[in-house]
Order: C-alpha cells, then structure tokens, then sequence
C-alpha cells in the first residue's frame, strides 16, 4: 500500500495521548493514526503493551497480535506510578487533542488523570474511556474482557449449531466493536468541538457496544418475547441466506428476495420448487424451512462448490465459497484494494499488516509506519517538548522512561 503524506489525512494535525494496551483501545487509536492523527502511545518501560509478550508467533522478535493493532504510532515509554513523569504527561496534554484511555474505571483517578481533572485543566481535550461496563451502572468497577462481553453481551448464545453448545466468534469481536465505536465516538466529538470549542468525554463501554450489535435479534425478542436460539449458519428471518454443502465443499448463499429465489431455483435446476407454494415467498420459505432444506441439499449434492458459485453468481445470486484465511489474504481484490500492506519494521524487517478499509477519495488514510518498538520514540517525543539531551539520559537512568539511546 502507498503511504500517503499525513498532511493530506483528515485528521492530520491532532495529536492523541493514547493510555490504552491489549485490543479495543488501541484498535481505537490505530485507526485514527491511519487518518492522520499523531498518537503517542504511552508503555511502561519494562514491559509495555500486554500483548507485546503474547504469542506465539513472534516476527523478529515482536509479537504477530502486536504488529497486527499499532501501526502509525509512536511509542514513549514511561512509567506513570513515577512523579518525575508528570511534568512529561501535563507538557503532553498542553498540546494534546485526544486522550484515550481503557484502565477499569478509577484507575486514571488514582494517577490524578482522571476526566474531572483533565478537562479542568485542558477543557479542549476529547477524552475517550473504554471499559467493560462503563463509567456508570452496577457493574462499572467489573473488568472487561472480550470472552466474557460475547458471554454477557448474548452473542455466544446465538453462536453455533442449533442444540449445541454455544461458541466464542473467531475474533474478538466485543473488543473490535468497542474501538469502532470509541473511534466514532472521538470523530464526532471533534466536530463537536469544532462548533463549541469545548471537548467532552466519550463513554464506550464493552457490554453496550456488544449489546448494539444484536440489532434483528434484539428485534425479535421485543416483537416476540422469545428469546433467540443457536441456528447454526442460517438466518432467522431469511431463506435461503446460510452455508450449503456442494459435492465437495460448502459455499454460502444469500437469497435475499422471493425474485432472487426463483433464479436460484432455475440455476440448480429445480424451478419446480419456485413455483412451489409452501416456498413462494420468504415467510413461506422461514415457515418451512425443514422441509425445504432437504430439497436444495437434494439438487446442490450433484456439482462441486466452484461450479456452483459461478453458475450463481453468473444469474445475480449472492454467493461465495467458505475460504480460510490464507485463501481470503490471497485474494487479489483485497490486494487491488490496498488491505495488504507492507512496511519496514525496526527490528523484524518487511512485515506485512492489513490495510485501512475506509476508503477516502479526496483525503485517504494509509498505512505509513511499522508499529513501533517498545520505546522507539522516546527520545524524540521529548525533545520535541523541549527537553536536553542530559535531561533525556537522567530520565532513562533514573528509570522513569525507557527506550534505546
């Protein structure tokens, strides 16, 4: 992927204080440091980000789950329990836009960053918390983990095959959704700023964003009173819309209309079943879906998933085979598209990152930087606030910042 100058970004010329380690925080902060943003991510000089030390696989050293959330980013590493690190911190704020933090709740108020404080002091700071349960409620003082959001947050009942047990998504969805959200929550509070000139606090709690996710399912226990079931791979509320097994694989289809329908009944020569009427229209067809499903598995048993999926797709009917992740990242539209990026890393090299799915015309994202070692830019980071070379090296033998000389 090009990097593009940071000047042409929209968010080029903020400057965030990122306090945030494992996923949804700094999954937040990548995302605005691909628009542009400084982000100065702040680590303890021991052993910084959590996941720095989590794998297997490790590239050159550093950790895959590290590389794959930080890129963009500045680290400065600096021990916050330390009081010569307030000078530093408060000389950080003074031009700071964006603060984002994802400590449980009362943990920056110990270290006196807490949002009171902060926004007396610097009133013009958007400042981001991401917890587990938010800043207010019963449970704010529980943390927050993503396993335990996909439990809490009903998503893993409704994961896995119909009377089985329920399933973990295959990423970390609760903590990707919070950062999602917390990024938005920022951009719109920038706006905001830009009318008010005052920022504001933005609350992203895990359970919330989880939660914001059952959209339809939600919907049906509040028109129905039921609660949802595990269904496997198919729709509650759309047939044909699942996985369906080929002679040699399974594919997907998505037949989102009763004219669609009757396509996919002609592509796999079956058009008896779109005149059909137990199946004529999508409340016929979710109605009887049992005795339908045997029907198509019938036909589709006689072609292999590659012929299918072309026969498919050749007629307007949604479709795709079920690949994995080597397959998907191989894909030479995702390449065409720019989500495979590759960037020279400090100490591991070419390393290769997805990219950056917004898709801006006039003022794009881009990934421009590696992910950083632990500490890269100290050095720089505080001579950019005006500190001595001397003062630098006290620092780091006193042990309240770290990083290579």
């Amino acid at each position: 992927m090009m990097a593009t100058d940071s000047m042409d970004a929209p968010l080029s010329g903020l400057t965030v204080i990122d306090f945030t380690r494992v996923l949804s925080g700094p999954y937040c902060t990548m995302q605005l440091a691909d628009m542009g943003a400084r982000v100065i991510k702040i680590e303890h000089p021991g052993h910084g980000d959590d996941t720095r030390a989590w794998g297997p696989p490790f590239t050159g050293g550093e950790s895959a789950y590290f590389l794959s959330i930080n890129r963009n980013k500045e680290s400065l590493a600096l021990d916050l329990q330390r009081p010569e690190s307030r000078p530093i911190l408060d000389a950080l704020l003074d031009r700071a836009d964006v603060l984002v933090e994802n400590f449980r709740p009362g943990t920056m108020e110990r270290l006196g960053l807490g949002y009171d404080a902060v926004a007396a002091r610097w009133p013009r700071i958007v400042y981001c918390s991401i917890s587990g349960f938010g800043q207010t409620g019963p449970r704010r003082d529980e943390p927050g983990y993503d396993a335990v959001m996909q439990g809490e947050g009903g998503l893993m009942s409704i994961t896995g095959a119909a009377g089985g047990s329920p399933f973990r998504l295959g990423v970390a969805i609760s903590d990707i959704v919070s950062g999602l959200f917390a990024a938005q929550g920022i951009a719109m509070a920038l706006l905001a700023r830009e009318r008010s000139g005052a920022g504001q606090r933005v609350d992203i709690g895990m359970l919330d964003a989880t939660v914001a996710l059952l959209t339809y399912q939600a919907g049906i226990y509040f028109a129905t009173g039921e609660t949802p079931r595990r269904m496997g791979n198919r729709h509650p509320t759309i047939v044909p819309y699942e996985t369906l097994p080929a002679s040699d694989g399974e594919f997907v289809v998505a037949v989102g209309n009763d004219e669609m329908w009757r396509r996919f009944c002609e592509v796999i020569e079956a058009g008896a079943l779109g005149d059909d009427a137990r199946f004529l229209t999508n409340r016929d067809r979710v109605r009887n879906y049992d005795g339908l499903r045997p029907l198509i598995v019938e036909r589709l048993a006689r072609r292999t998933r590659d012929e299918w999926v072309r026969r498919l797709k050749d007629a307007g009917v949604p479709c795709g085979s079920v690949r994995d992740i080597g397959e998907v990242l191989q894909d030479e539209h995702l390449h065409e598209r720019d989500m495979i990026a590759e960037v020279e890393h400090a100490v591991a090299g070419t390393i290769r990152l997805l990219g950056v799915p917004v898709k801006l015309s006039r003022t794009p994202g881009a990934v421009r930087h590696a992910p950083p070692t632990l500490g890269q830019h100290t050095g720089a980071v505080l001579h950019d606030l005006g500190l001595s070379a001397d003062q630098i090296a006290t620092l780091r033998d006193q042990g309240v910042v770290g990083g290579s000389r």
